[in-house]
């Protein structure tokens, strides 16, 4: 694929994101200057700070911090560019040759070549303790061709493996850490080689890291330290930002926004993302495992109504795992599920379901999260499907669904999104994806579609299979999507230089503090 080609497939998601807009009042930006402590309001208590082991999307705003990855993504329209990794090729379908950057260290001083990758990759595909197996099952061998060169052997042809690179799977942490860390995790004392270095984790109240004066990108990061308050409570969090305690805040619920844009030092940043809410469904489990009543959920839930009431319009409706802007979108797959209370009665009737019988579903306990159920628990109630939800913190309401427990039918949570939408797909619906609750199996056809996706470098070839990705996602209801929530960051006007990304995780690669 030519960068010409990607960069005319990506022009919808850029018209997208030239729609950010910057709202509140202007506050110039001067030169950047280094100093100062970044302190931000985060909504959840990470999972892990080993990228390996964590079970939340939400420790992306943590990782991101302290781990660099082998590639990274452009803001606007997440397309893989260098990292760690300075190039890239495929010398053919199978091979990838991947070269490294030299002088990289570890924040404990030990050198990123390529014997530290290739114990990385290796690890991340194979260890038992590792939740992102399946971002690298095309990965038959790692090899090291080269002090600074490590070249992936592959099972079939993965086009999408730059992008996945560029997340947990491409995120280095220290072998030597890791090798001296009980049990081969460094869930807390995390080692990586970004621009920020762990100092320290008060569980459920503040993690800080601290500048890595050795950083390989020239003058970042700016400030000398960010420390990162845990406050589930996003009224709260944003509080904090209006009085000056804090200085950022990411994940603001849209009923904030006009609130907060009346603090006269307050600015707010928003723009479309692939953040999307959603109820994760176990097909092992009863009633999810008849069909009919996961396409009754479905029709059950009006979209439309749910962004007004719940996201105050900020948001896109859902009716897949893509949102309209990306170039993987599916119009026809967007057709399946039209709001439709009487057919999804009839479909539960079909199946057996007796009306009224009540779901249990995990969930989670702050404000947004409650008012999001509530409006669930009555639009449902119209079509006969009786809900109940047992909300505990993220973290551990994640566990117990996706982890061992497999407690509850459904989760009502949130996919924050993959730089390539074939690691969405493949961590979701395949059959013994950690994301995939139940370790349920999948029609060998929508395995061999996301193969596909993965097996062209050419746009229209892979806008193809990912057509078929949906339909089968869709037609068999795996999931029910809500909505797209559009990233809401509010800051005060010390912050300069932060951008809003399509991910929709903030990174803070140039973000520096006015006086």
């Amino acid at each position: 694929m030519t960068m010409t080609t990607r960069r005319e497939a990506m022009a919808l998601i850029s018209g997208a994101l030239a729609s950010t807009t910057l709202s509140g009042r202007a506050f110039a930006e001067g030169a950047p200057k280094k100093g100062g402590t970044l302190r931000i309001s985060a909504p959840a208590n990470p999972s892990s700070l080993d990228p390996a082991t964590g079970g939340a999307g939400s420790d992306h705003a943590f990782l991101f911090t302290m781990y660099d990855t082998l590639t990274e993504w452009e803001f606007d329209t997440l397309k893989p560019k260098p990292g760690l990794a300075e190039s890239w090729k495929f010398t053919d379908p199978t091979t990838l040759v991947l070269n490294i950057r030299a002088g990289v260290t570890f924040h404990d001083g030990t050198p990123l070549d390529a014997e530290a990758v290739k114990f990385n990759l290796e690890r991340n595909r194979s260890d038992a303790k590792s939740n992102i197996k399946a971002d690298l099952l095309s990965v038959a061998a790692v090899e090291v061709t080269g002090p600074q060169q490590v070249t992936l052997k592959l099972k079939t042809p993965d086009t999408a493996l730059p992008g996945i690179l560029s997340d947990r799977a491409g995120m280095m942490v220290s072998p030597t850490a890791l090798k001296a860390a009980e049990g081969g995790v460094v869930t807390r004392k995390p080692v990586g080689a970004g621009a920020y270095s762990f100092v320290s984790w008060a569980d459920g109240e503040k993690i800080v890291v601290k500048r890595n004066e050795k950083y390989w990108k020239p003058e970042r990061p700016l400030p000398d330290a960010i420390e990162i308050s845990i406050i589930p409570e996003l009224t709260t969090g944003a509080r904090s930002v209006t009085a000056g305690q804090n200085d950022l805040i990411y994940q603001l619920p849209p009923r904030q926004k006009v609130i907060i844009e009346r603090a006269s030092s307050v600015k707010v940043v928003h723009g479309p993302t692939l953040y999307v809410l959603q109820i994760f469904l176990n097909w092992a489990k009863p009633p999810f495992d008849n069909l009919k009543v996961r396409q009754a959920l479905n029709f059950a839930i009006d979209r439309e109504s749910f962004v007004k009431a719940a996201l105050a319009g900020l948001a896109e409706p859902a009716y897949m795992n893509l949102p309209k802007a990306h170039w993987a979108y599916d119009a026809e797959v967007a057709k399946l599920y039209p709001y439709d209370p009487d057919r999804a009665r009839k479909l539960l009737a079909e199946a057996g379901f007796k009306e009224g019988t009540p779901i249990e579903l995990g969930g989670y306990p702050d404000q947004d999260s409650v008012q999001r159920q509530e409006i669930l628990i009555e639009q449902l109630r119209k079509a006969g499907i009786g809900v109940r939800f047992v909300n505990a913190p993220i973290a551990e309401a994640s566990a117990a669904f996706f982890g061992a427990e497999k407690k509850g039918a459904g989760l009502l949570s949130a996919w924050t999104g993959r730089p390539d939408p074939s690691l969405t797909y493949s961590l979701m619906f395949t059959k013994d994806a950690y994301y995939n609750g139940g370790r349920a199996p999948v029609p060998a056809e929508l395995e061999a579609a996301i193969k596909e996706s993965r097996a062209s470098e050419d746009i229209d070839t892979r806008r193809k299979a990912f057509s078929t990705v949906q339909r089968l996602v869709m037609e068999n209801a795996f999931v029910a999507p809500l909505a797209f929530q559009f990233e809401l960051v509010a800051m005060n006007k010390k912050v300069q230089g932060y951008r809003p990304n399509l991910l929709g995780k903030p990174k803070y690669d140039d973000v520096w503090l006015g006086s």
